[in-house]
């Protein structure tokens, strides 16, 4: 049996535009999804993008890991814990984590997490 080939999704950083998912200024799309060539153990790679306005507070369903490639957070957790996201940063957001994310003016995060296409 022959290994599935790869996957390339060139200049995704710049060309691909995450839909609207909540509020009037957060934006999150997979550009992949593993779900239909592993679906006992899926993983979804995309980007989010929040701009200057209403924080998102999101509860964590799946273990995700992301890395601020553009702009900035500012991103805190249940514990207090607050941190002022730049460029190069990476996270990691277990299963079950409720994380606030606001930003001054916009930041770009590529994302990959443990589900499946668009489950949240």
């Amino acid at each position: 049996m022959s290994s599935p080939g790869m996957h390339h999704y060139p200049n995704a950083q710049k060309e691909f535009k995450p839909p609207l998912i909540a509020n009037e200024n957060a934006y999150l799309g997979d550009v992949f999804s593993s779900d239909k060539i592993n679906p006992d153990k899926p993983i979804s790679a995309g980007f989010y993008r929040l701009e200057k306005g209403t924080p998102l507070v999101y509860t964590y369903t799946y273990d995700e890991m992301k890395i601020i490639v553009e702009g900035s957070f500012h991103i805190s957790d249940e514990s207090g814990k607050k941190v002022h996201a730049k460029p190069g940063d990476v996270f990691f957001f277990p299963n079950g984590s409720k994380i606030t994310f606001t930003t001054d003016d916009y930041g770009l995060a590529f994302f990959t997490g443990q589900r499946k296409e668009g489950a949240s």
